[in-house]
């Protein structure tokens, strides 16, 4: 397989930058020490004294989906089981910075792509999370055009990066998954609220419990199978069954959904992670996941 990189940042984004956004919007804050500790796809994430992150968009596409956070997240925070990161400052543009930012809490822990959760407590922990998180969402949740939509509508995208395997009975053994995943039935209930980019390196681990999700700038409404995607790309083969039970409404069909959601995402992350040897690392164990069963 020959990777691309991670998308570039279309702007400068620095902790120059988020220094002189805070003296003028948040001073009080401004003191503190700032230190980069994630530079993805989307964000700048950076380190704000002990108790605070900020969170830069990067690109465009990921600046709207800040503003998405501001929005829902202090309202879902009240009803999750696990901590998330609803913003408790939001910034405005300024000083050729040209979109919306956010302060919000620092939750302890590792991400679980570096620091694995204990398998039993990461199964009832996500199960239980989103059985709580896939409520009903009302019209005006955020429209994703990638996540949460029927699960045909990815067909393209694994189509093409399906010839990045090199391997050929790899290859053919994704295609057999993707087929049957396909040909579940399709989600018939209402749109529900989704993570909808529920991955390792958006989950946080202390003391090998999950302790918080992160990182829901991807948030939407749809399928739930989705975020059921999940039990593949965190938890053992002998664990899902209980993820599923913690979960408690995932039937056939959805779960075959899940099963494909996973081959999606992992073939996603295998064909632009050039650069980033973490994302890699969670395709490729997802992908093998997916196709051992």
């Amino acid at each position: 397989m020959t990777p691309n990189s991670m998308p570039a940042a279309e702007v400068p984004v620095s902790t120059g930058l988020v220094r002189r956004l805070l003296t003028e919007q948040h001073p009080d804050l401004a003191g503190l020490d700032i230190q980069v500790l994630a530079n993805g796809w989307d964000n700048l994430v950076c380190r704000l004294g002990d108790a605070y992150l900020v969170r830069l968009p990067r690109r465009a596409l990921a600046a709207q989906l800040v503003v998405n956070e501001q929005r829902w997240l202090p309202g879902l925070a009240e009803r999750l089981p696990l901590r998330i990161p609803a913003p408790v400052r939001t910034g405005q543009p300024g000083h050729g910075y040209p979109w919306s930012w956010s302060v919000v809490p620092y939750l302890p822990g590792d991400i679980a792509a570096s620091t694995p959760a204990d398998p039993g407590d990461a199964a009832l922990a996500l199960g239980g999370f989103l059985a709580a998180l896939h409520a009903p969402a009302p019209a005006d949740a955020p429209a994703n055009p990638a996540r949460g939509i029927p699960l045909a509508g990815r067909t393209t995208g694994v189509m093409t990066q399906l010839p990045h395997l090199d391997d050929l009975a790899e290859r053919a053994a994704a295609l057999r998954v993707w087929e049957r995943a396909v040909a579940a039935p399709e989600w018939d209930g209402p749109p529900m609220w989704l993570h909808a980019d529920l991955h390792p390196a958006n989950i946080l681990v202390d003391h090998g419990r999950v302790s918080a999700v992160i990182d829901f700038g991807d948030i939407t409404a749809g399928d739930p199978a989705t975020d059921l995607a999940v039990a593949w790309m965190i938890l053992p083969a002998s664990r899902r069954e209980d993820f599923r039970r913690a979960y408690g409404r995932a039937d056939d069909g959805t779960w075959a959904r899940a099963r494909g959601w996973a081959l999606a995402l992992a073939l996603v992350f295998l064909t632009h992670s050039a650069d980033n040897p973490l994302m890699a690392g969670i395709g490729r164990r997802t992908l093998d996941a997916v196709l051992e069963q």
